[in-house]
C-alpha cells in the first residue's frame, strides 16, 4: 500500500433536499402529548440467575430460577423475549428458563424491565 497514492474524501453536497421546502402550514395538529408510561411494573418477586455447564456437554447455559405466582405462558414469553434479544435458543424445562450461553446480563435486563429483581446465584 505504500507505493499507492490515496483519494482523498471530501465531504459532497449531492444537490437539493427534496423535503428543504416543505412547511405545515395547513396540517391538522398531531395527537397530544401522551401520558408518561409508569415507571416500572410492581415488584414480582426474586428470581436466580444461574450459569451451568455441569451435565450439558461442557456448554454454558444461563438458567433462570424461582419464579413464584407466575404461569407457564408467561415464562414462555419471557423466554422468547431473551432468545430474541441474546440471539440464540432456549427453553422451558420443569419451571425454570434454560437460556443457551452466558448471557446473565442480557436475562437481568428484561427480567427488571418485566418487574423481576433478578439476582445472580452461584458462581
Amino acid at each position: 500500500m505504500a507505493g499507492k497514492d490515496r483519494i482523498p474524501v471530501v465531504p459532497q453536497d449531492f444537490g437539493q433536499n427534496p423535503f428543504g421546502e416543505l412547511s405545515g402550514d395547513g396540517l391538522p395538529p398531531g395527537p397530544p402529548d401522551a401520558p408518561a408510561p409508569v415507571a416500572s411494573k410492581k415488584n414480582r418477586g426474586r428470581v436466580d440467575i444461574l450459569r451451568q455447564t455441569a451435565h450439558r456437554g461442557g456448554k454454558t447455559v444461563t438458567v433462570v430460577t424461582n419464579f413464584v405466582g407466575i404461569g407457564l405462558p408467561e415464562k414462555e414469553s419471557l423466554a422468547k423475549e431473551m432468545q430474541k434479544a441474546c440471539g440464540c435458543g432456549g427453553t422451558v424445562k420443569d419451571g425454570r428458563i434454560e437460556i443457551q450461553g452466558d448471557k446473565r446480563a442480557e436475562a437481568a435486563r428484561i427480567l427488571t424491565e418485566a418487574g423481576f429483581r433478578p439476582v445472580f446465584a452461584g458462581g
